[in-house]
This record gives structure tokens, sequence and C-alpha cells, in this order.
């Protein structure tokens, strides 16, 4: 365990770490690097086509350190592209499927973040003081490590996890033990849905006018448009000043071409609201020009490969990038050609150079990059493909004449409709396992579930909602209770100093004479039995109700008829102001009834924004329709 910890996790950060599941003996470090290479060449189809936002993923080998064995694994940076990560996680469950022999490990900055998507599922034991080392993908499948049998008799919460080794130990011998519940799973996988097809939806193609220069770098580096994105959208005063005169990537010679973002790096160039420099040569036609997009676009991203090449010094002679060769990248090249990465293009064709570039350059910036200590920055890279590639302006310009349409950037604006829809999909995913059309128009289960919500005992980590995990009846013993206030706060009951208890003594509105009131306050230093109290709260109730059946307060609650008590009860009749003094015992209030229609009164006040009803109905898993009437009476004002 100690050998996993990190000085300090970096933010927007996901750590993976592969280990052999069984001893890997003396030749462990050869088996996994072995590994670590038929991964790459196994997935090479997903990761070649892949734009990451910061950091692509890779493996490498880590030695043993502490109690942490050997494994093979890696960092990456997601930045602000939040599904890099889910791919990740995506990936790493599909290696322990093809790799049965490997377990997985797999956090971030915010720790066990795999739980915290399970968080309405999981086991009342398990709480982020003990979860570390007990969460691993083996087999393809998500597995909990669950508390030794000596904490689980003591119920000790508390305890660290397990080290590396012992829940490998665990993994191997007592798998279906620690195979995590149904309901957690799916959790988890629910969020990974949709790979690897994924993938090709979340890239978005755009024409953007770009100096011819970028444009050649692009060809050779499709993955640096994530970097120049990057420092565009990161920009500041000193990135600006480099900006006033392009020394590297001239206005004057721009063509139009088809540049490939993801859409979280198209929403973040768009999203920005920028004014060129006038000394900068870029200039803007109107708004209303057809191509005015694609002019803006491209003046972004010439602003941001222009300030990576000003971070950078002359380009070094060992700073020359080479074409990947070697037995490594002749497997990887061959397991693209199987899985028809290439997509049936001709060699040699312009489609089949683009994708053969994006594989060249995930092989070195993964593997090449993963087995060597020096970091070459993205504007190096820049500068030296620009001395390394010829430009024929010719020739992108004759491209630019047949370019294909640009994809539609809709997606980016979202109608209240579309807003609604994702938060009821996102509400469908969240509600537990049960017949949701037998909650949502039942108002009897809206009041039994309030009910049980308010019979639930409160803790330091917050309410439990009826329909979590727990479901056994709250109960409470008088006599225990009596019994561990006396041992807390003394034995005699008569030392207690009480201003609540000496009140309750003082007001008894009884018939009784002076003379008893006198004999009362004579004997208040003997101990008043409990039949006693009860009796005296019990007249001062009585006397409660006599003087509020006089008020009008009692017309505020719906009361029951004969033969009923729940909230299917028919229209109940209100208690009069004199019903106190026509009938000796009042009629009892409808308390479902009152509850429910309290309910929906606060919820249609809310008219249909997030308010106190509503969050905590959703908490516990109902779902009250909308408003109808609201609804019809808005669009006959309108109209």
């Amino acid at each position: 365990m100690e050998g996993l910890r990190r000085p300090a996790a970096a933010e927007d950060t996901v750590y993976y770490r592969l280990f052999a599941a069984a001893a890997a003996g003396p030749g462990g470090e050869a088996l996994l690097r072995r590994c670590a290479e038929a991964i790459i060449v196994r997935f090479a189809p997903l990761l070649a086509s892949y734009i990451w936002q910061r950091q692509p993923f890779g493996l490498r080998y880590v030695p043993p350190r502490g109690e942490a064995p050997a494994h093979i694994g890696g960092s990456t940076l997601f930045g602000d592209n939040v599904e890099d990560e889910w791919f990740i996680v995506y990936l790493i469950r599909e290696i322990t499927r093809e790799f049965p022999g490997l377990a997985a490990r797999i956090d971030d900055n915010d720790g066990e973040f795999l739980l915290i998507e399970a968080a309405d599922f999981l086991p009342k034991w398990l709480n982020p003081e003990n979860s570390n080392n007990r969460v691993f993908f083996y087999k393809g499948e998500l597995h909990i490590i669950p508390l030794s049998e000596i904490d689980e008799q003591e119920c000790d919460l508390s305890s660290a996890g397990p080290t590396v080794s012992q829940a490998l130990t665990l993994l191997t011998t007592r798998s279906e033990e620690c195979l995590a519940a149904e309901p957690i799973r799916a959790a988890v996988y629910r969020r990974i849905s949709g790979y690897p097809e994924k993938i090709q939806a979340s890239f978005h193609r755009a024409h953007c006018y770009l100096p011819a220069g970028i444009v050649a770098v692009l060809r050779q580096r499709p993955s640096l448009v994530a970097a120049a994105v990057q420092a565009f959208y990161l920009r500041d005063p000193v990135d600006l000043r480099a900006c006033r005169c392009f020394r590297t990537f001239s206005p004057e010679q721009r063509v139009m071409t088809t540049v490939t973002f993801t859409k979280c790096l198209y929403a973040q160039l768009m999203q920005q609201k920028f004014v060129p420099d006038r000394r900068s040569g870029y200039t803007l036609p109107a708004p209303s020009h057809p191509q005015y997009k694609a002019y803006e676009l491209g003046m972004k991203l010439a602003h941001g490969f222009e300030i990576l090449c000003s971070k950078c010094s002359k380009v070094s002679p060992d700073s020359k990038t080479n074409v990947p060769h070697g037995p490594l990248w002749e497997r990887f090249l061959n397991s693209l050609k199987e899985k028809e990465y290439f997509k049936g293009q001709l060699e040699g064709s312009a489609k089949y150079l683009e994708l053969l570039h994006m594989a060249e350059d995930y092989f070195q910036q993964s593997v090449t990059k993963a087995e060597s200590s020096a970091e070459v920055s993205p504007g190096d890279e820049i500068l030296t493909l620009l001395e390394t590639t010829t430009i024929d302006l010719k020739e992108l310009e004759r491209d630019a004449a047949c370019l294909p349409p640009e994809d539609d950037d809709s997606w980016l604006n979202i109608t209240p409709d579309d807003l609604d829809q994702l938060l009821k999909e996102a509400r469908n995913e969240s509600l537990p396992s049960s017949n949701e059309e037998d909650q949502i128009y039942d108002l009897e289960a809206v009041a039994e579930s309030m009910k049980a919500f308010v019979s639930k005992v409160s803790t330091h980590e917050g309410a439990e909602m009826p329909w979590s995990s727990d479901e056994s009846q709250v109960t409470f013993d008088v006599d225990s209770f009596t019994k561990a206030l006396d041992r807390i706060l003394g034995t005699d009951s008569e030392e207690l100093d009480s201003d609540d208890l000496d009140e309750e003594q003082e007001f008894d509105f009884s018939d009784e004479n002076d003379e008893d009131l006198d004999a009362e306050n004579q004997g208040q230093d003997q101990k008043v039995s409990p039949n006693e109290l009860i009796g005296s709260l019990k007249s001062y109730m009585k006397e409660m109700d006599r003087e509020l059946a006089h008020t009008n307060v009692g017309k505020s609650f719906t009361t029951q008829k004969q033969g009923t008590g729940s909230v299917k009860a028919t229209t109940s009749q209100s208690a009069g102001p004199d019903s106190g003094a026509e009938n000796p015992e009042l009629t009892p209030v409808d308390v479902d009834m009152n509850l429910v229609a309290n309910l929906l009164e606060s919820y249609s006040a809310q008219s249909g924004l997030a308010g106190p009803t509503s969050n905590i109905l959703q908490s516990m898993g109902l779902y009250l329709p909308e408003n109808a009437d609201h609804i019809g009476s808005n669009k006959t004002a309108k109209e």
C-alpha cells in the first residue's frame, strides 16, 4: 500500500495499474513488458484513432516498491474532457477481459471515482477510509474486496484496506465472493456503454482557414490540434505578446482545410470571444460572410500554434523525429491492418496516409515517449515538423477546392426540451430497480415513503432514504433509552434541573381546586409516576383542543370521514368553529391526506423548478407528474 502512494494527486488525472493476478516469479518483469506490448498491439485501432485532450493512454513497466508489487501502468491528464477518463475505464475493463491473468486498479485525484459513480448502491460498510486497494477489474468484471472476517465480526468499519498482494490473492482464490453487486456493476458499466462506437461520435470535423504550415503539420501530427486549442484556451497576456507579430505562421499564405476536433475541443474554441491584434495581420470578414466561422476558427487555432512555438527555443539536432520502426511498430501496424483500421483505403492514398499519420502519432506519443525520459514539448514537435516537411501550396489549394462538408454543430445549442430529456434520462438511470410506473402516480406511496423517511434514523453521514438497501423497521426501546440516559445524567431523576419538566407540571388545566394545586406543588420533591405525567399531558392537550375548536385553525386541515383513513378517502369534511362544542370527540385529522395535499401544493408552487418538495421526493425515488392544470392555464394566458 505504501508503494502506491503518490506525493500529490494532480488535478484531472487518472491513474491505472495492471498487476499479474498470480505471482509472476523471477521472470515477472519480462512477462509484464510483453503484456504491455501485446496490449498496445491488441488495442491499436482504438488507440490510434482517438484524439486525447491532454495526454494519451500509455503503459510502462513499474518495478516493485514497498508493498506494491511490480506492474505496468501509467497516468493520463484528461483536463476538461472527462470522456477521456471513462474511455480509459472502458480500455482497462477490456484489457482484463482479453488478458485474464491481469487485475487492474484505476482511480483519479478524487479517489475511487468508480465507487462515486455507484454511490447509491454501495454497502454500508464501504467508506472512503477503508476503500483503498479494494476496487479491481478482473476478467472483465468489477470486483470489490470485502472486509476481512475479523473486521466483519468486530464491525470495524474504520480498518484500513488490504495490501495489493492480499487483494490479488483474494481475487484469484475467492473471485465469486469479491464480485461487486449487480447494481454497482450496472451503474459503472452504464457510464462506459456505447464504446467503441462512441469514439467516432465524439469527433467534430469543421472547416478552418489556416496558414499552410499549420495544415502541413496537422497532416503529420493530427493530435497537435489538442495542444493548440489548450494553448489558446488558457492564454495569458504574456502569450498574446507573441501573437502581435506572427513569426512562425504568417497569415499571408492561408488555405481552407478540414480539421478534426473532439466535441470538447471544438466547444472550447467556439465559446471563446476573441479579437485579434491589428498588428498580427489576421482579419475577419463580416459576420454575415458564409465562411465567417471557418475564418474565425482558423484565426483562433493559428494563435494557439503560434503560442506553442513562442515557448520553444531553436530546434536541437537531437529533437529530430523519425518514422517509427522496429518489431513492435511492425506488429502494431499489422494489427491495424487486420482490424480494418484503414477502412479499405488504397495504400498511398490521401485518406490512407492521414490514418497512417494518426497511428504514427499515437505510437510515438504513447510507446516511444513512455520508454524514454526526455520530454518533447508540442512546440518543439511543430518546429521540427516545419523543418522536415515540404509545403506544397498548390496541392493544398487543390485539396481545398474539394473539401467534404463539415459536421453540423447544432449539438452546441441545447433547447429547454432537450435539457428536460437529458435530466429525465439521468433520473431514470439513477432510479432503483423497481417498477417506476407504480411509484410515479401513486399518492399513497408518496405518503408512505414520506412517513418512512421521517421514521429513519439520521447520522452524521446524512439521512437514510426509504429505498436504500436497509429496509429494516426502526424500533425504539423506551426502557433501554431511559437506562442509558440515567447512566449519563445520574440515577436520580429528582436531581435533573429541567425547565421543560417544571413547565409541564405547572400547566395543569384539569378541573381541580386550589387545594389540589397546592398539594401538587408541595409534593414536587416526590417522584412523579409516568401515569401521572401522561394524564397531565393528556389534560393539557384536551384543553388546547377545546381552545382551538373555537378558531378557524381547524378549517385548514382535512378530516376523516367515518370508515376512512388513507389518502384514498373521498371528499372530506372540515372542522367548523363549533365542532368542539357539538362533538365531544373531535373528528380526527386525515394525516395522509393533509401530507399529500401540502406536498402537492408546495410542488405546484415550484412551477417546474427545483425546490424542497421535488428534491426530497426525488431523493426517495418518487417523481410527481407535471401539473397539467398549471400548464394549461399558462398556455391559455399566452393565447
